[in-house]
């Protein structure tokens, strides 16, 4: 692929949302960011971390299928839904398939979406500078029907959106500067999320067991030191039985002597330490005085460096 993998665009965390008649809004979508890639003769589907998913998602791997350009790259959020709604653990399910084997015996039990949201090239163009409102055009344009891509709509109206995500219990949603750029690996207000649901990134210290079985993971964050520091501990969540006993025997495979924590954390009766290498996303409600989260839900594992995650 002639097409070097670039690094997207962020919005910020907002407590509030923006005001005023150059915001559009769009649904937060709990999934796995996706650039999907075209030079012309090779298609390429690369995560926000750089690492190569064409293999994972082959519905999507065809970018002819569902775009007219020449040459292209799209920006959006790959989805899987449980129950009617966006699931992290679902589209996990998919994108930590290694082998062909196991990703075609996964691929019609768990479906997924490609939801895309922007244009940054096009027809040998970037379209970076181009203002957002005309970068949607171009999408629009561009994209045809396909019954595992979707363009991601935009509503004139954040508050009335947030409202109806928080009725739907959505993560939450994205307000968009209609005139903004796209900046390559920037992260500025023009573009702004407003959370529902609060998430993080922790990687597990340590943890316990029921029946000889993982049932709960000792989590943390680091500091700019490098210190890890414990924020709580959570056994309920999305991950299955099968979860569970993998969990189990990576846990025994990490096992160290040493609590990798910078202080003794609340609950130690029956911890179980290991070296931190395995990351979660995380669902809470709030954070504790202590430090600690609230009602921490686990929504899986995902495949980030453990030092990425940060206080």
């Amino acid at each position: 692929m002639s097409l070097k993998p670039v690094v997207p665009f962020e919005p910020i965390l907002a407590a509030q949302l923006p005001q005023g008649d150059q915001w559009i809004a769009q649904i937060k979508w709990d999934g796995v960011r996706m650039l999907s890639y075209y030079d012309g003769h090779t298609s390429e589907l690369i995560n926000r971390r750089g690492n190569r998913r064409t293999p994972q998602y082959p519905e999507l791997a065809d970018i002819r299928a569902y775009c007219r350009a020449e040459s292209v790259i799209l920006d959006g959020e790959v989805i899987a839904l449980h129950q009617g709604k966006p699931s992290f653990h679902e589209v996990m399910r998919r994108d930590s398939r290694k082998n062909q084997s196991a990703i075609l015996a996964i691929l019609h039990q768990v479906p997924v979406i490609y939801m895309v949201f922007d244009i940054l090239y096009c027809n040998g163009l970037w379209t970076l500078d181009q203002p957002l409102s005309s970068r949607q055009q171009l999408l629009s344009d561009m994209l045809l029907p396909h019954p595992h891509v979707q363009a991601v709509p935009s509503y004139t109206d954040p508050e009335q959106l947030y409202a109806a995500a928080l009725s739907q219990g959505l993560e939450g949603i994205v307000c968009k500067d209609i005139s903004s750029t796209y900046a390559l690996g920037g992260k500025d207000k023009r573009w702004q999320k407003r959370k529902i649901i609060s998430d993080l990134t922790a990687v597990a210290g340590g943890v316990t067991f029921r029946d000889g079985t993982v049932n709960a993971l000792l989590l943390g964050l680091y500091d700019e030191e490098g210190k890890l520091h414990y924020i709580g501990h959570a056994g309920a969540g999305r991950l299955t039985v099968q979860d569970w006993r993998d969990l189990t025997l990576e846990a025994h495979s990490l096992a160290s002597g040493v609590m990798p924590f910078a202080t003794l954390p609340e609950r130690v009766k029956g911890a179980f330490w290991i070296r931190p290498e395995l990351v979660f996303k995380v669902h809470f409600l709030e954070w504790n005085t202590s430090g600690t989260l609230r009602q921490p839900v686990l929504q899986g594992r995902v495949e980030l460096p453990p030092l990425d995650c940060r206080l």
